[in-house]
């Protein structure tokens, strides 16, 4: 008997990661993987051939794209901030998404400790677990930050396709009652501290990484710059279905990545394979992902 993507997910062990950072610590939580589908139909500007090939040379499955939603909580100068919030209750990416609370739970943390929560743009898979199904804050002691622009372009819609009406509904639904608590960052900003602001345009136009540091640890959270570790990096000037101004995400994916090849910082990202920590190298016209160790034991 087969068991499918949902089945496996919920034999799996608690999907929670913490290690140390710098004078604090990261711990990974899992918002569960989610589905894209058919690689040709949302990894764009390619013959569909190449990207199977890729797929088919890193023993990746062809058919179906899943990523991995990793949330990092971070505790660092006296806060609890956490990096995005999943899906929520929605299942439009499939059953396995908005775990979120459970693996904080697993890993025993409550959401009444988070201090902030800081998005990298207004998407479905990083706002939608802001609220419960009724409206309320699952982060009730939380102040959200987010860049002004996103806040403006997913809650007005104006300027956005009719296909992205499902995203702006639920940007509303999540951001416009909690405007009283809501603060917007600036490009280079230090918001909060350890956390600077950097603008990567493109899957949104208002989309940012995160360089973190605490001590002499320093990391960069990606977000959505890249959605996969392999198409993305080897390719990086592919386009990606869901991106608002492809040329322009495949512009700041290129320089952002080469940026952090050249500094050898540590990265996360959203959705590269569990639990998403590592390095960018350099690699012909692309990039290489190396997925960092995982520290295992205790320090």
């Amino acid at each position: 008997m087969s068991l499918s993507l949902a089945d496996d997910h919920r034999a799996k062990l608690p999907y929670y990661y913490p290690f140390k950072f710098g004078d604090g610590s990261i711990t990974v939580l899992s918002d569960g993987p989610l589905e894209l589908g058919d690689p040709s139909e949302n990894f764009l500007g390619v013959e569909p051939k190449t990207v199977t090939d890729m797929l088919d040379r890193n023993f990746l499955p062809l058919g179906n794209v899943v990523l991995e939603q990793n949330v990092p909580l971070v505790d660092i100068n006296g806060k609890t901030i956490l990096f995005d919030t999943g899906m929520g209750a929605s299942k439009a990416f499939g059953p396995t998404t908005g775990r979120l609370l459970t693996s904080m739970k697993e890993a025993g943390r409550s959401p009444e400790e988070v201090d902030a929560i800081v998005l990298s743009h207004a998407h479905i898979d990083h706002t939608g677990g802001i609220c419960n199904e009724v409206g309320e804050l699952n982060f009730p002691n939380a102040n959200i930050f987010i860049s002004e622009g996103d806040f403006n372009d997913w809650t007005d819609g104006s300027t956005l396709d009719p296909g992205f009406q499902f995203q702006i509904d639920n940007a509303r639904r999540n951001l416009l009652p909690h405007k009283e608590r809501t603060f917007f960052f600036r490009d280079g900003e230090e918001f909060l501290p350890g956390v600077q602001a950097l603008h990567a345009p493109g899957h949104t136009l208002g989309h940012h990484c995160f360089l973190i540091q605490s001590g002499r640890d320093r990391l960069c959270f990606l977000g959505d710059l890249t959605h996969h570790h392999v198409l993305l990096m080897e390719r990086p000037w592919m386009e990606f279905k869901y991106d608002t101004d492809p040329k322009l995400s495949a512009r700041s994916r290129t320089r952002v990545l080469d940026m952090l090849a050249t500094d050898r910082m540590q990265v996360m990202s959203y959705h590269f394979a569990w639990p998403g920590t590592g390095h960018i190298a350099r690699d012909g016209d692309g990039f290489r992902y190396i997925q960092s160790p995982m520290q295992m034991l205790a320090s």
